[in-house]
């Protein structure tokens, strides 16, 4: 699994064993309903044309990632979303790919020292929960 950053086509290499978390809990379709003053029911249905969450998490014993790792998702997740930045390449290990942004109305990374203690070195391991959002 990798992240691109399409601004400066950087590549960060993630676990291939991160779950995706909320992969089955969206749906593309949409649909607001209202009654008109006759008592008639008014549905209103589209496809939405982008939102999906992708929330990938690490169990505990596994999909571990280095602090540099760490340090780098935070630096891109501090980018705001803009027409020439904040824009991601995720490829999933199974050969699919989306385009993504961080979600920035929640925590985006989220990490915590595999060790219980805190991390000193970039290359001591945490484990990680990621959260995007599809464009």
């Amino acid at each position: 699994m990798q992240l691109k950053n399409l601004a400066d086509e950087v590549v960060l290499l993630l676990p291939d064993d991160l779950l995706w978390a909320d992969e089955h809990a969206w749906s593309p379709a949409v649909a607001a309903t209202s009654y008109l003053i006759t008592g008639a029911l008014l549905i209103q249905s589209a496809v939405r044309q982008a939102g999906r969450p992708i929330t990938l998490i690490g169990a505990p014993d596994m999909a571990w990632v280095t602090r540099a790792s760490v340090e780098q998702l935070r630096a891109w997740a501090a980018i705001p979303l803009t027409a020439n930045g904040g824009r991601f390449l995720l490829a999933l290990a199974d050969g699919r790919a989306f385009t993504v942004a961080f979600r920035h109305g929640e925590t985006p990374v989220e990490c915590e020292p595999v060790l219980g203690i805190p991390a000193r070195s970039d290359s001591d391991f945490y484990r990680l929960t990621l959260r995007f959002l599809e464009i």
